[in-house]
């Protein structure tokens, strides 16, 4: 046997998988550790060779890998996005909000001449409801026809999203289960220290 040859033998044998005392968590896990353990014949082109530190007895490149998947398995990637789409047709969500926009334009146009505010002002344009408050801060209601959403920017509770609830008729912020109208009427209250109502 010449010295090459048994060199490549003895460097072989040093990266041989060995078993790991520990096992994958799920069956999941376990199966695609056995898919994608690395062996000597084919290494996985997803992991540079410089990943691994020094030779360890203790440890052998399958159950590294084990580890890794693992880990990447059980991480939590929050609740799944709901398709809203599918609950209001886009004509009917067109019809809902818009309603509900121009009925608070007329609303809130109201409320300020009952109220004293330096820099009240509201403005409708380009679907967007602006309500301005001097030095109190701003709203900024619109639509969001994609989402069939309408989205609030407040100077008290900041951003919020809101769907149409049928059974409640009325726009819903599912974080809080607050209506849209309810909303703004504690906040413009608690602001301007008159009462409002929108509804």
């Amino acid at each position: 046997m010449t010295t090459t040859h048994a060199l490549r033998r003895t460097l072989l044998r040093a990266l041989k998988p060995r078993p790991s005392s520990s096992s994958c968590s799920s069956v999941q896990t376990s199966r695609s550790c056995s898919l994608f353990s690395l062996s000597n014949n084919s290494p996985n082109p997803l992991i540079s060779p410089n990943y691994f530190p020094s030779p360890n007895p203790n440890f052998s490149r399958s159950s590294i890998f084990c580890r890794r998947l693992s880990s990447l398995i059980g991480e939590s990637h929050g609740p799944a996005a709901i398709d809203y789409s599918s609950r209001l047709q886009e004509d009917e969500f067109n019809r809902l909000a818009n309603s509900t926009i121009h009925d608070l334009l007329e609303k809130l146009e109201e409320y300020g001449d009952s109220v004293e505010i330096d820099g009240f002002d509201v403005d409708y344009g380009n679907e967007v409801l602006t309500l301005k408050l001097g030095s109190l801060g701003t709203y900024v209601i619109n639509k969001q026809t994609p989402n069939r959403q309408i989205w609030m920017s407040s100077p008290v509770s900041g951003p919020s999203r809101f769907d149409w609830d049928q059974n409640a008729e009325a726009w819903i912020y599912r974080r809080t289960k607050e209506a849209l109208n309810k909303l703004l009427e504690t906040e413009l209250s608690n602001l301007c220290g008159g009462c409002i109502s929108l509804s």
